[in-house]
């Protein structure tokens, strides 16, 4: 089934979710991970210090144009999960991180629906050049998504990924705006920021 979401600004009350979601070793794993010392990675900031953090310090992490950061909501209102993209301005180009947090709404197309939502905006309105995702072999759902929705597999990270007492390999997977705008009819480049 082809789902709908809409990306909207993250709010304290998402950043709650998420952390309760990150609880979950399997939710954990399906994102960033965990460090080295057990916390769940988050690479755009740590949720367990931001759900405090002065209204000063919310505006800088989530006002960042290097580090682009919505909740995904479901076509019923309901918060599902999260996407990040770092953006490296010099290059045009946006690594993708997407989390369905809710594992109760995983495998029924929310991500891939969250992915083309964040795939409009970097091409369409930020003017992306490239976008890219890097994904632990393990996660064959999400290789099969990204492969589904058009990137293109660019190399390996041999052995970057601690998984369970042993390490993976890692995917890297890119999609150029001009293949993005070819398989989207109608589609225009926005301009590059």
């Amino acid at each position: 089934m082809v789902q709908t979401v809409t990306l909207k600004p993250v709010t304290r009350e998402d950043v709650v979710r998420l952390r309760a979601w990150l609880q979950d070793d399997e939710v954990a794993e399906s994102w960033f991970g965990r460090y080295s010392y057990g916390n769940p990675a988050h690479l755009g900031y740590n949720p367990e210090k931001v759900v405090s953090a002065s209204d000063e310090e919310w505006e800088r992490t989530f006002n960042d144009s290097a580090h682009r950061m919505y909740s995904i909501y479901s076509e019923k209102g309901e918060h599902v999960g999260e996407v990040h993209v770092a953006i490296e301005n010099s290059l045009g180009d946006g690594q993708i991180s997407i989390l369905i947090g809710r594992k109760d709404m995983w495998h029924h197309g929310y991500g891939s629906a969250g992915m083309r939502a964040v795939l409009n905006v970097a091409f369409k309105e930020w003017g992306l050049y490239r976008v890219w995702v890097d994904v632990p072999e393990y996660n064959k759902a999400a290789l099969t998504m990204c492969e589904h929705l058009g990137f293109m597999h660019e190399g390996t990270l041999r052995k970057s990924r601690p998984h369970e007492g042993a390490r993976f390999d890692s995917v890297v997977m890119g999609m150029l705006a001009a293949e993005y705008l070819s398989r989207t009819p109608g589609a225009q480049q926005g301009k590059n920021k």
